[in-house]
């Protein structure tokens, strides 16, 4: 069963920062992919952060400059540092593995963490 825990969430104050975690466990042969999504009460969930397979990354417009993904060497953990935090930054946060591998039987597919509350007070 794979799991995927995150951290570092938060209260902040605006201008400030903080950085998330998430360490994926379980039977894991490989991951292609690892992202942070963002999710407001009603609204769908949104990309905030990509770290794809080929070790490229990608940004939402809003937090290009401010938001930095990285991925770890062991490739089952990746961070999210957030500078700069805007009180619209405020959101559930979830990590997301996509493409991921458990044996040479199963299909790949995508796994989510449970999320963690980033709050940003202006």
């Amino acid at each position: 069963q794979v799991q995927l825990v995150e951290s570092g969430g938060g209260l902040a104050q605006a201008g400030g920062s903080l950085r998330l975690s998430c360490a994926a466990s379980g039977r894991i042969l490989t991951i292609n992919a690892m992202g942070w999504y963002r999710q407001l009460p009603g609204k769908e969930r949104e990309l905030v952060a990509l770290f794809t397979k080929t070790g490229s990354t990608n940004y939402a417009d809003s937090v290009k400059s401010r938001f930095t993904i990285t991925r770890a060497n062991d490739k089952n953990t990746e961070y999210l540092k957030m500078n700069s935090l805007k009180h619209e930054n405020t959101a559930v946060y979830y990590c997301n593995a996509d493409g991921v591998l458990v044996d040479t039987i199963q299909q790949r597919r995508a796994y989510w963490g449970q999320g963690t509350q980033v709050t940003v007070a202006s």
